[in-house]
């Protein structure tokens, strides 16, 4: 079981014009709920813990988790308003969010809905629920609870429209990078954080904090991943992206991530792992509408660009943060 926490709120996207306003579109989101969808479509067992409203919102966010074969036992429902959050996308196709969720159900988790969340072998957080509390809070009290015995998945994707104070999510990160074995993190996420440090520098002092593998993803230019075995990259591919889908599979990909390193038992199948982390994060600008044969090209792409770090797995150069 992996178990993913964090926000699930409404991306409303503009539309055309109308003779008395604008058309709004409105999907199904938030940064941590896709996740948990792509883990659920790659069969693994996922629950959501975080808050719902029971609002007719709320609702439709439930139904899509239980669509999805999500379980639902940890999901809190709460008397409190869905975030709601208006997408705009520019000429380059590059989105743009403003939240709407000033005390809504997904920031007022309760600390005692702790007791309803599972054990399992995994367990993933991000985002701005990591920020304000007393989300951020409870969550905090899972990882404490968890991180001696799970692998702990951590992907800050920085909201400043949410949480301004960019000192308050660098103190979130700097919490976080003792318990996590997996982190991941964007090249714009790290150009709020730390502008001007190098990735391979940052990577660096992660790894020496406790983090087992350091993700960076790099938009269409491709993904750069570490660990005690060393450093790989993935550069920039061909595939063709459609903007619209981009929110959706910025957020869903880390699920791919976590379900292979939550599976892997062995120092030497660390890198498999390693050829499934650059698949995943080359993945997150892929559309849904990529045919099949596209994915498997890419994937052998990937296996002889990433099968130098065999000799580092075999040799057991890949720590083992917690038991597997």
């Amino acid at each position: 079981m992996i178990v993913v926490s964090g926000e699930a709120l409404m991306d409303v996207f503009a539309g055309e014009p109308t003779a008395t306003g604008v058309q709004l579109d409105a999907r199904i989101g938030g940064s941590p709920f896709n996740v948990a969808m792509g883990l659920a479509r790659l069969a693994q067992p996922v629950a959501f813990f975080g808050a719902l409203s029971h609002g007719f919102l709320g609702d439709r966010l439930m139904q899509a988790l239980q669509d999805e074969g999500i379980h639902t036992s940890c999901t809190a429902r709460l008397d409190a308003p869905t975030t709601l959050s208006l997408v705009g996308l520019d000429a380059r196709g590059v989105p743009s969010y403003d939240f709407y969720g000033e005390g809504a159900a997904d920031r007022r988790l309760p600390l005692h809905a702790l007791a309803r969340v599972p054990a399992a072998s995994a367990y993933h957080f991000g985002s701005y629920a990591m920020v304000v509390e007393p989300v951020a809070g409870t969550q905090r009290a899972l990882v404490e609870r968890e991180s001696a015995r799970a692998v702990i998945s951590y992907d800050p994707n920085i909201r400043l429209n949410v949480e301004p104070d960019i000192q308050v999510w660098r103190q979130a990160l700097a919490w976080m990078l003792p318990h996590t074995a997996l982190l991941k993190v964007s090249d714009e996420d790290l150009g709020l954080l730390y502008p001007g440090r190098a990735p391979a520098e940052l990577a660096r002092e992660w790894l020496a904090a406790g983090v087992s593998l350091v993700v960076v993803t790099q938009g269409g230019e491709g993904a750069t991943a570490w660990h005690a075995g060393g450093e790989v990259s993935r550069r920039k591919h061909d595939l063709p992206v459609q903007p619209f889908d981009r929110p959706a599979m910025l957020n869903e990909a880390p699920g791919e991530v976590i379900e292979q390193f939550w599976m892997r038992r062995s120092l030497a199948q660390i890198s498999k792992l390693a050829r499934r982390v650059h698949q995943a994060a080359t993945k997150v600008m892929l559309p849904h509408a990529i045919h099949d044969h596209a994915s498997r090209q890419r994937r052998g792409f990937l296996r002889q660009s990433l099968r130098q770090l065999e000799p580092a797995a075999a040799r057991g150069e890949f720590p083992r943060r917690t038991a597997l």
